[in-house]
């Protein structure tokens, strides 16, 4: 039947505390004929703080031709959580580091592109380790949804050109969470092959370099 609306029962925050809470809806389906379905329950993940993100694909012209700026950086969700015994092509087990694309959680004030771009630049030095006016950052297109069964957060992409030799030390964030993290340079070609392979398993971080490779041509 066709459902025009969502009855809601009840809306609850569920382990708070962290940097992550479960938000948990309890809804009905109201149909076009008035009817209502049995209760259901939605979850969803909520972050206290901070909707959406920005992704950051940092790239440079060298000899190789367009290398990226890849990122390994610490999950321990995936060390503790994910297990490859279950999944349904082989992999290896998970490790702590993970190989990523510069990224950064959206704060209140980062409205507009010129919001993405500033919030990028400081997560290009944060994270990546260079120095970049906001104004060279290139939006590549709108937002993405990663998981809309479990996650309200959009992703949003952009680009910006460095010069490999300017780099600095990774300054992070201060968190522990920061510890460890280092960067490499990779041909974009490259890249995407590993991320076809498996080698590289970050979807964000895929798609990333996918929107840069269409946007060079």
């Amino acid at each position: 039947m066709q459902v025009i609306e969502l009855v809601v029962d009840s809306d609850e925050r569920v382990g708070g505390g962290g940097f992550l809470e479960i938000r948990r809806l309890r809804l009905r389906n109201r149909r076009a004929d008035g009817s209502l379905s049995e209760p259901f329950v939605s979850d969803s993940i909520a972050r206290p703080y901070g909707q959406d993100a920005v992704i950051v694909v940092v790239f440079a012209r060298t000899a190789r031709g367009i290398e990226v700026l890849l990122r390994s950086g610490m999950r321990p969700a995936l060390l503790f959580g994910r297990d490859a015994q279950v999944a349904p092509l082989p992999e290896p087990p998970p490790t702590l580091f993970v190989t990523e694309l510069v990224a950064g959680i959206l704060e209140a004030g980062d409205h507009g592109e010129a919001g993405l771009r500033v919030r990028a630049a400081h997560e290009t030095l944060e994270e990546g380790g260079f120095v970049v006016d906001p104004a060279t950052i290139v939006v590549l297109g709108a937002g993405s949804l990663p998981s809309p069964g479990a996650m309200v957060e959009k992703f949003y992409f952009v680009a910006v050109e460095v010069d490999p030799q300017a780099q600095q030390p990774l300054a992070g964030d201060g968190s522990p969470m920061e510890e460890g993290a280092s960067t490499w340079w990779m041909p974009l070609d490259d890249a995407l092959a590993a991320c076809m392979r498996g080698e590289i398993a970050d979807l964000k971080t895929e798609l990333g370099l996918r929107r840069l490779r269409d946007w060079l041509r």
